[in-house]
């Protein structure tokens, strides 16, 4: 992604920051990765303090300042032994949308995945996956995205996999079975990627970037996890799971739903400011209907 800066915000904005800081920032050091077209940066101020500054207005995409929104709601009400970090402040004037939160000292994993680091993150979502109040059911912040077989099935895209083709009303029932299966109470991070983890020196894990955040099974950011690491070409099979205990229709029905969530999506024109986002879709589609389709033939 193309990101601004922190010299690009409007000064107005850069003053709401400081003034949650209390001193100036004196530095400022953009960080790659994500789908944003706003500004993440690594600040520092005069008096030492180390923030990170995620800052967007709707003119650079008009959506993101809701998701920056949410994100603040969401890490509010995150427990405190979240591996997660603090919010320092927030600014919202009705168009920009500024969080500051404190700084981690960490890195992304390394992609393709490394098994060491790939224990660390699966043990940490284990730990994540306590029981929550206060958050949106995963259900309804998923569930209108895992009907989207129904709208591939009314609406085919040009070049639609002949299985998918042949199966849709099945996949139609399996995508609401997902649905279903996306209640619960566990904190759920609902966007586990690479580029929303960080490792720290000494190997723990911290988990980033809160806008989907929910009350869902425990086990659906581990799912996420086995989709990230095989989009990077690594192999990471179904049997972590086992340590959750989930109902295997149910893991199959998250799988259809995804599936159904990256297909639908993907056929779409970009969104203003995210020229990636759509093609980062359809690799996901492609390594999900892959594993949709081994889950369902070996019923």
């Amino acid at each position: 992604m193309a990101r601004i800066g922190w010299s690009d915000l409007p000064e107005p904005v850069r003053r709401a920051v400081v003034d949650i800081l209390g001193s100036p920032v004196v530095s400022a050091e953009s960080q790659p990765g994500g789908f944003s077209p706003g500004t993440a940066a690594r600040v520092v101020t005069a008096a030492g303090t180390r923030a990170f500054v995620k800052a967007v207005g709707a003119g650079l995409n008009e959506s993101t300042p809701s998701m920056h929104r949410s994100e603040a709601r969401v890490t509010a009400a995150l427990p405190g032994s979240a591996p997660t970090p603090r919010l320092l402040g927030f600014h919202d004037d009705g168009d920009w949308v500024a969080l500051v939160f404190e700084d981690v000292e960490g890195r992304p994993p390394h992609v393709p995945w490394l098994p060491e680091e790939l224990d660390a993150v699966l043990d940490a979502l284990r730990r994540l996956a306590v029981p929550v109040t206060g958050l949106p059911s995963s259900r309804d912040k998923l569930g209108a995205d895992f009907a989207g077989w129904r709208r591939v099935a009314a609406d085919p895209p040009d070049g639609l996999d002949p299985w998918v083709a042949r199966h849709l009303d099945e996949l139609v029932a399996w995508g609401d079975r997902g649905v279903a299966a996306l209640g619960g109470d566990r904190l759920v991070h609902g966007d586990l990627r690479a580029d929303n983890l960080l490792i720290r020196a000494d190997g723990s894990v911290v988990v980033v970037d809160w806008p989907f955040g929910a009350a869902g099974p425990a086990w659906f950011d581990t799912l996420s996890l086995i989709l990230n690491v095989r989009l990077f070409g690594g192999a990471l099979t179904d049997d972590v799971l086992d340590h959750f205990e989930p109902d295997p229709d149910d893991v199959t029905g998250c799988v259809a739903g995804l599936t159904a969530f990256f297909t639908d999506k993907a056929r779409l024109p970009a969104p203003r400011g995210l020229p990636t986002l759509r093609d980062f879709q359809r690799d996901q589609a492609a390594v999900m209907l892959a594993w949709l389709r081994q889950r369902l033939t070996g019923r």
